[in-house]
């Protein structure tokens, strides 16, 4: 049996249903961001390195300074 507080739940929002919200508010983003030709940050997790992904697919990596 798992315990409840008030903390596992905010204004009667369960943490499951808080992440699936936020998950799809970073996908309606980045939605907006292709229909608009901005680029969508991400991190290759392969390369270990952030890039800058365009509406086109091109994804520019960015350098160390």
């Amino acid at each position: 049996m798992v315990e409840e507080n008030e903390l596992d739940s905010t204004y009667g929002i369960s943490d499951e249903e808080l992440t699936e919200r936020f998950k799809a508010s970073i996908k309606i983003d980045q939605d907006i961001c292709k229909i608009k030709g901005l680029p969508i940050a991400g991190y290759d997790d392969e390369n270990k390195r952030a890039y800058l992904e365009y509406p086109d697919g091109r994804r520019v990596y960015v350098s160390e300074k």
